[in-house]
């Protein structure tokens, strides 16, 4: 069986999208979905480890990564792109994993109950998030963005997250650069992202609650025990407003689960898939 990786690129939506195409094209597929200011290749270790029994699909979503930059980065626009990506991929039974913004964008998904979706995994994200969290996104967000070393944007992400495994670290930063025409290093994320002046057009909190409750295929949410976006209550109440769900958390992690706890988020995909 072919455990490689393949770069690939599709149009979806007027937009070119890239994504990387893991594993055999025959196993069953399962779509990956990075979060804010993410990208396809933060995946790399997981879809490594994935590949020999499923065809990991990594979607860079748009405005990220090496897919196109737009004017629109609503909700519906994304939920939009992963039909479009489904259907051009022609996967007629899949499973979806999403974090963060991801999980945020496969909730809809999801609650939209599209013809073969057979599993879903939501990574540390609700229909409602912590305050306190959501503060610390936007501030790290507007931090500096430029800088005169990847290793230099390498360390802000360590003093920006003190739990991340060093190798997952690493390999997160320095695939997410790319290189100004004065010579420094910045994101490889849209700026229009970055603005606070332009914020996205996402569902409230009661949307997010119905496509929640809508959702009809097996779901596993995984919580980091140490998140500031995803709290406990919250958790706990999706798990009681769904009959389709089942909760696990990972110990010692935060919000990003596998930059922080890589082994314990695999395994907790692992056997619930």
């Amino acid at each position: 069986m072919n455990t490689g990786v393949r770069d690939e690129y599709v149009l979806l939506n007027d937009l070119r999208f890239h994504y990387r195409d893991w594993g055999d094209a025959s196993a069953p597929p399962l779509v990956v979905l990075h979060g804010f200011t993410g990208h396809a290749r933060s995946w790399d270790s997981f879809a490594a480890a994935m590949a020999g029994k499923y065809r990991v699909l990594c979607l860079d979503q748009r405005g990220h990564g090496d897919s196109d930059w737009t004017e629109d980065y609503s909700t519906p626009a994304m939920v939009g792109d992963i039909a479009a990506f489904v259907s051009a991929l022609r996967l007629e039974s899949y499973d979806l994993l999403g974090l963060s913004m991801g999980g945020s964008n496969a909730i809809h998904f999801a609650g939209s109950n599209p013809p073969g979706l057979a599993r879903l995994v939501i990574v540390d994200i609700g229909p409602e998030t912590q305050s306190s969290g959501s503060a610390r996104i936007a501030s790290g967000v507007q931090a500096s963005d430029t800088f005169d070393t990847p290793e230099d944007a390498i360390a802000a992400g360590r003093r920006g997250n003190v739990r991340a495994d060093e190798h997952e670290l690493q390999h997160r930063v320095r695939n997410n650069l790319l290189r100004t025409e004065d010579g420094k290093w910045t994101y490889r994320y849209d700026r229009r992202l970055r603005d606070a002046s332009r914020p996205r057009r996402r569902p409230n909190t009661d949307e997010n609650w119905a496509a929640w409750k809508r959702i009809d295929v097996p779901t596993l949410l995984i919580r980091g025990s140490e998140s500031d976006i995803l709290g406990k209550p919250i958790a706990e109440k999706m798990v009681e407003t769904n009959a389709h769900c089942q909760m696990l958390e990972v110990q010692g992690s935060g919000h990003s689960i596998p930059l922080e706890a890589p082994r314990g988020f695999l395994e907790a995909v692992r056997t619930f898939l």
